[in-house]
């Protein structure tokens, strides 16, 4: 079972650079390791759960974040409309994205970063996600709004780029050029 313990912080080599492609098929290490990235993101929002492991809730996971420099997500959360993503993807990609920016009006989070750090990170509101699931399958995603963000967030650890380098470094609350707020 994975737990706070199992993942890096920032300044962790795995969190600064690219991951690796993952080969096609997958291997049964990496199938159990995305279970298990799913899993915990499962256990961390379970209160109870949580409570006994001391986990953080997360509603997404990358395996750069364990140490592990492949490109792997886990994303498990309900959107705003009760619809529930629920996803382990290999070699994720956003094939296509909207011009329009969106941000998180309450700025984003991160189970690697244990510090709370303010500010806007602009993200495109429109995305478009090619990647594999555990079983070898296509998987296409069109995604918005809050989707989109989490999406985006996962698919960074997998070019070693962390939620706040997309900050406004002179102004963290400046509001993204033609962009939408998530509440």
């Amino acid at each position: 079972m994975i737990t706070m313990d199992d993942i890096v912080r920032e300044g962790h080599p795995s969190l600064e650079k690219p991951a690796a492609e993952v080969g096609l098929p997958i291997s049964k290490e990496e199938k159990k390791l995305l279970e298990e990235m799913l899993q915990f993101l499962i256990n961390s929002q379970d209160e109870e759960t949580a409570k006994k492991y001391d986990l953080r809730a997360g509603v997404g996971l990358a395996a750069p974040q364990l140490g592990i420099e492949k490109r792997l997500i886990a994303i498990h959360f309900e959107d705003f409309n009760g619809k529930l993503y629920s996803y382990g993807l290999v070699n994720p990609k956003i094939i296509s994205h909207s011009v329009e920016q969106s941000y998180l009006a309450s700025g984003e989070g991160c189970l690697s970063v244990d510090r709370p750090i303010e500010g806007y990170v602009p993200r495109h509101a429109r995305i478009t996600v090619r990647a594999t699931d555990a079983d070898g399958n296509p998987i296409k995603l069109r995604l918005k709004g809050y989707p989109a963000i989490v999406f985006q967030h996962e698919i960074d650890h997998l070019n070693g780029i962390m939620f706040y380098d997309h900050i406004n470094k002179e102004n963290p609350f400046a509001i993204p050029e033609n962009s939408v707020a998530i509440d």
